[in-house]
């Protein structure tokens, strides 16, 4: 395998050659500084006129931004570096220039910026983004086959939603009406069923107006279904998770954190348990800090900002009242008007990243679910037959990955989390 940016620091002393492009450089008239970039990293690297041709000297000077390169040079330490290490450069072997490159680095606008999005994720600090992107996926994976579950994939085409056809995008397969997606829970709580613990990571689709910095109207969701596991031990899975995950970037994305001048601290945080408010009490504490608000309403964004920010981290909204909430989520025993549910509210105004609950088990009672939704029988017949057949006591809930990006990046809006984002406005690149 060639080096790599990432793995250059096991190459000290030695002289070795990459393939690159050239994200800026500067330059004086006997020294060249380029800021390269591999897709695994940046590294500068420097060009003194008097250890190379006169021809490598002049294209250092001369090439153009995202141009890419052959480099050859000796790998040396540097402190100073943020990752530790420069480049001398040696040789340089133009493989393609670039003309007149759109994004310089100068200030440009957000809208420019989206339509150039396919050009705009070289930067660093998208790049940076992306890859704690990357190793979310990467730790999720790992938590759950280490907690025993398996993965499962449900259809992106359905016939049925788990929250009803509201939002949904209506498609036609052959002569049947089909949705994009809106989540996989209720084929996740079939796979349950036949394999204990089960999770699936995949696209949803909302069809939301919606122009907040935190909604997109392509998402991913990472949805763990669980067999004969109840409320409170759901709720102690979701927080190991989401440790472990906050862990993971912290273990494994320093430079990438640095870059975004992510405060670390607030990330160290992150770590069960979790502070828990009912929804009553979460409205009783609205009321006393001046918030207009009454039982049986749902909260909006400064609702959940000021219920996170008063923990400080991440904090279960436990207890909706049943009128609020899905059809499929089971009725607290000793308060039947309030269902056994939590959302998971992370600090610094990024919201709800996890919803999630136990689901009713008992075939009459979601019977009389489908009567009270206006649910067509035949449409959801396969999922009654799932309390038909061996029901048992089985939780599970959803995680948006890019409002978790968000939050653990620092980045302010949720278009910058996903490397093409779908919103209200664009479909374009």
């Amino acid at each position: 395998m060639k080096p790599t940016i990432e793995t250059i620091g096991q190459h000290v002393g030695e002289e070795v050659t990459i393939g690159c492009w050239l994200s800026n450089k500067r330059s004086s008239g006997k020294i060249a500084f380029l800021q390269l970039r591999d897709g695994t990293g940046f590294i500068q690297g420097v060009v003194p006129k008097s250890a190379v041709s006169e021809d490598t000297f002049q294209l250092s000077k001369s090439v153009t931004q995202e141009s890419a390169l052959y480099v050859t040079g000796t790998v040396q330490e540097d402190e100073r570096a943020p990752s530790g290490y420069e480049l001398s450069i040696s040789g340089i072997e133009l493989i393609h220039e670039a003309s007149e490159y759109p994004i310089t680095p100068k200030e440009h606008g957000t809208e420019f910026l989206m339509d150039h999005r396919h050009l705009w994720i070289r930067s660093k600090n998208q790049h940076a983004v992306l890859r704690i992107r990357h190793e979310i996926i990467r730790a999720t994976y790992e938590f759950f086959d280490k907690e025993g579950f398996t993965k499962v994939d449900p259809p992106i085409l359905t016939g049925s939603s788990a929250e009803g056809t509201t939002n949904l995008f209506h498609t036609k397969y052959f002569d049947e009406d089909a949705y994009l997606s809106q989540s996989g829970q209720l084929y996740m709580e079939a796979a349950a069923m036949a394999f204990n613990r089960v999770f699936s990571f995949g696209p949803t689709f909302r069809a939301e107006k919606s122009k907040t910095r935190r909604h997109l109207i392509e998402f991913w969701m990472i949805e763990p279904e669980m067999a004969f596991v109840e409320h409170e031990e759901s709720l102690e899975i979701q927080e190991e998770y989401v440790s472990y995950i906050a862990a993971s970037v912290l273990k494994n994305c320093q430079l990438e954190l640095e870059a975004l001048g992510r405060d670390k601290s607030k990330l160290e945080q992150i770590h069960a348990p979790f502070p828990r408010m009912t929804y009553t009490e979460a409205i009783d504490w609205l009321k006393e800090q001046g918030y207009e608000i009454e039982w049986g309403e749902d909260f909006g964004a400064p609702h959940e900002t000021a219920i996170a920010e008063y923990h400080n981290k991440p904090v279960f909204i436990t207890h909706y009242p049943k009128d609020i909430k899905a059809f499929y989520m089971k009725p607290d025993p000793e308060n039947e008007d309030v269902v056994l549910c939590a959302d998971l509210i992370a600090p610094e105004g990024y919201g709800e990243i996890i919803g999630g609950s136990q689901r009713i088990d008992d075939e009459a009672l979601l019977r009389e679910r489908y009567q009270e939704h206006d649910l067509s029988e035949d449409a959801y017949r396969w999922y009654l037959e799932l309390r038909q057949y061996g029901s048992v006591p089985h939780s599970g809930f959803g995680l948006g990955l890019e409002r978790t990006v968000a939050w653990m990046t620092g980045i302010e809006h949720v278009r910058e989390t996903i490397p093409f984002p779908r919103l209200l406005n664009r479909l374009y690149p």
